[in-house]
């Protein structure tokens, strides 16, 4: 099998050319070459600071992930990268793109968190319709290093920021360099990336590259996972006093979402249902939704129908264009930079709803209905949809579950552009360096948005199924579903919008003495939106045969204009001191506001609120040759906390049941990040991050008890969490050597307000090697190896306030099994 492996990913190399390219900064000055980076604690640094420097001298916690750290971490995803960092809790079980990222002290899903590429975000908000940075922004050998800010001075250099991943890509010298790469992995995946970078003229160099991705992924969904690629690439001209660098990006990949599934049969929680939906391998995606019939009735009051396929996933088609300029004029350094970005994102899944039910139960709801069984019905029976072959829930497990089928489309746009002047100063009493910036953005997206739900069988890669209504003779009378259908067009939603922002920003750092440093930043952002949303309202599409069309949303032809004007004013202040280049101490707040996103005008009666987050963090810093410690203590108060959710209506089968819940969130904590180098051919690195997340202060209109969730834990936020990354590197003649592990421990969570059932606390192991020759490079490297169980999530639809109706989570997105990966790759 690996030699069919090997040739195919032969194959794949030979026919396949893919390049890459950079972008702009909003943030910060031009990377240092990589031949500049010494230990970690030496790492120049540019995101989040008025120029670049050392990562030690910085009153803030940043970490660098450069190629050979990716290399070894090995990272199954964007996610899994970043959950490596001390006060990132990351959900890698989602698949490749849209995971979540959670910020130490910020309860949100990824909302917090700014994906820029040099400096400049590819989309101005963190959050498009159904996609966040990691659709648009992805690793691959054109990422030089990720700078990953977290909490400091994020407010003061992005947008509804209080964490900033910022990817630099590779830019081209002299000296022409390359190398292509080939990964196989036994999960179906094979991969190519490459990049070249070098000269093309007097003081003019580039750099091109990306990836190409074939995966049939890490659940079996009867269908790939994951298919596509990006390219970047950019030119850069060095002038007498700076650059101008041109760059390009494009993205058109495919990537198919996971979603919670059961593990546990809800009538007896001790029992597992991993004979029918593997815990490893299973998901409710299957073939059966390749072919999906969309139903609903238009404005105009025609029924529309229209075809969809699971199998698209999300399928992301994105081009940035961008521009970067560096000036120093006499000691003023002048930084200008602009991209524009334009795509569309089209949006399948089957996502989870309830959970599932004792199949006589649930046909007994429609025979023991109010008024009367529908179509005058005396029993109900179970078929495979769309036939007369008759389906026993008790020859499997007994069980039927609903599952919800999502289609979505958008279009979306982001111009933006920073202009930053910053020069140093020499006073009577030490040095200022002040920057001052401007930053604007024109930006909008629009969405087309139908939910529709299934009746499945609990089996992985499911059936669909069809409830049929029989009379006293045996004759078929009437359908609950239609071909599988248990609601057509449960949710409807269309609108489009609009925005413009405007951003004035300062940050000065006031060196007293060397080693003292006290620094402040401020933000104030201004923005105007406008949109449309379509309303809707109930309807019957009129076939009297079936119950799955009775209860349809529809278009009633009627537009809601909104607009919306909201400001921010955001800040930070920071203090560090040196005691010399081995020890330093630093110390900062941080006070962060979040305006609504632009999606509120295009929304029917959305939620508005400004979110504030104060933070706090205090830090140790201690470095000795490639050995380093970062110990940062943090507390962060978030008030109003906007806890409210959309619930799953088995009975309407809409997620309409409104369950506002408003509060303040208090997190304290610690986070450890260091490197020990014991000798040479030997280092630890690890990250722990030990935290108090609580709920405080909540009210409800909606007669949910919010004296339940006073002091709880937050929802899918552990107490602790880390990892720890040993490494052995050694050579035997010209040949180079590495052996690394990871042991990643993720702590107990909740799934519920009430913090009624657990996600479990769990732990996973991974290891690989890496053997350099000359140009040549092997890697080999495996996740899981033990097949650790662990679940994340729960299921949002239905268990947010209460739980599952058991202490422990028997529905929710397991981590990934076992699993390798083949690297082969050739530098130049």
């Amino acid at each position: 099998m690996l030699k069919s492996i090997l040739a195919s990913g032969s194959a794949l190399a030979a026919i396949c050319s893919v390049y890459a390219a950079p972008a702009v900064a909003q943030t910060d000055a031009a990377p240092a070459d990589a031949a500049e980076r010494d230990a970690s604690s030496d790492d120049i640094i540019v995101t989040g600071s008025t120029r670049a420097q050392r990562r030690f001298d910085v009153s803030y916690a940043i970490n660098t992930v450069s190629q050979e750290d990716m290399q070894k971490i090995a990272p199954v995803n964007f996610a899994d990268l970043i959950g490596q960092l001390p006060g990132f809790q990351t959900e890698i079980t989602g698949g490749e793109v849209q995971n979540i990222y959670r910020i130490r002290g910020l309860p949100n899903d990824g909302g917090f968190v700014s994906f820029q590429q040099d400096g400049l975000p590819l989309f101005h908000e963190n959050d498009g319709v159904f996609f966040r940075g990691d659709a648009i922004l992805k690793p691959d050998l054109m990422t030089e290093r990720v700078e990953v800010v977290r909490g400091g001075p994020a407010p003061v250099y992005a947008s509804y920021s209080g964490a900033i991943i910022n990817a630099i890509t590779v830019t081209g010298s002299e000296v022409a360099r390359g190398k292509a790469q080939v990964t196989l992995g036994d999960t179906g995946l094979y991969r190519l990336d490459a990049f070249q970078a070098g000269a093309l003229g007097e003081k003019t160099y580039y750099a091109v590259g990306g990836f190409m991705r074939y995966h049939d992924g890490y659940r079996d969904n009867g269908f790939p996972n994951d298919k596509g690629g990006q390219i970047r690439a950019n030119i850069k001209h060095e002038l007498d006093n700076g650059f101008i660098k041109l760059n390009v990006n494009y993205v058109n990949d495919h990537n198919v979402f996971y979603l919670p599934i059961p593990t546990n049969d809800p009538r007896d929680p001790s029992k597992s249902l991993n004979r029918y939906i593997d815990y490893f391998t299973g998901t409710m995606n299957s073939p059966a939704f390749r072919h999906v019939n969309l139903k609903y009735r238009d404005g105009t009051g025609a029924i529309q129908s229209r075809s969809s396929d699971l199998s698209d996933g999300r399928h992301m088609r994105m081009v940035n264009f961008g521009a970067q300029y560096e000036g120093d004029f006499d000691g003023w350094l002048v930084t200008a930079a602009a991209g524009y970005t334009q795509g569309k994102n089209d949006f399948t899944a089957f996502y989870s709803t309830t959970n599932p039910v004792d199949g006589n139960v649930f046909a007994n709801t429609y025979l023991n209905r109010a008024g009367g069984a529908p179509f005058g019905a005396t029993r109900f029976g179970y078929v495979l949809a769309g036939t007369n072959t008759v389906y026993d829930p008790y020859s499997a497990s007994g069980l039927v579950m609903q599952g919800q089928y999502r289609d979505i489309h958008s279009k979306f746009y982001s111009g933006q552009a920073n202009l930053a002047v910053a020069k140093q100063f020499d006073t009577g009493i030490g040095t200022h360096d002040i920057k001052v910036g401007l930053y604007g953005s024109l930006y909008g997206e629009d969405s087309r948005t139908l939910y529709q739900n299934y009746l499945i069988e609990v089996a992985g890669e499911p059936r669909t199924l069809d409830l049929v209504g029989y009379n006293a003779a045996g004759a078929v009378v009437g359908r609950v579903t239609d071909n599988g259908v248990l609601n057509y067009a449960a949710t409807l939603n269309q609108g489009d919008s609009d925005a413009k922002m405007f951003a004035i920003y300062a940050n000065d750092t006031w060196e007293i003495v060397p080693g003292l440093r006290i620094d402040g930043g401020i933000r104030h952002e201004r923005y105007s939106y406008k949109g449309w949303a379509a309303l809707t309202a109930q309807a019957n599409l009129g076939d009297a045969t079936t119950l799955a069309d009775d209860a349809t949303r529809a278009f009633t032809g009627v537009i809601l204009n909104q607009k919306l004007k909201p400001n921010v004013t955001n800040w930070t202040v920071g203090a560090n001191y040196d005691f010399n280049s081995h020890v330093g101490i630093y110390g900062r707040a941080s006070h962060l506001e979040t305006p609504p996103s632009v999606q509120t005008v295009m929304s029917i009666n959305p939620t508005i609120i400004t979110t504030v987050a104060d933070q706090f963090e205090a830090g140790l810093k201690f470095a000795s040759g490639r050995s380093y410690l970062y110990v940062t203590g943090f507390y962060t108060n978030f008030d109003p906390l906007n806890a409210s959710f959309l619930a799953f209506d088995p009975t309407t089968g809409r997620n309409d049941v409104n369950v506002p819940f408003i509060g303040e969130a208090q997190v304290k904590g610690i986070e450890f990040d260091g490197a020990w180098s014991v000798t040479p051919w030997f280092t630890l690195n690890g990250a722990l991050t030990v935290s108090d997340p609580q709920y405080k202060n909540f009210q409800s209109s909606t007669g949910a008890d919010p004296e339940q969730a006073e002091g709880n834990q937050i929802v899918r936020q552990p107490k602790v969490y880390g990892n720890i990354r040993p490494s052995f590197d050694f050579s035997t003649g010209d040949t180079d050597i590495s052996l690394y592990g990871r042991y990643t421990y993720m702590g107990k969570r909740f799934v519920d307000l009430y913090n009624n059932t657990a996600l479990p606390a769990y732990g996973t192991i991974g290891a690989g090697f890496t053997v350099t020759h000359g140009t040549w490079q092997m890697q080999v490297v495996g996740d899981n190896l033990f097949n650790a169980h662990g679940l994340t999530e729960g299921n949002t639809r239905t268990d947010s306030l209460a739980g599952q109706g058991s202490s422990e989570a028997i529905y929710g997105r397991p981590i990934f099994g076992r699993n390798f990966r083949l690297v082969v790759s050739k530098s130049w």
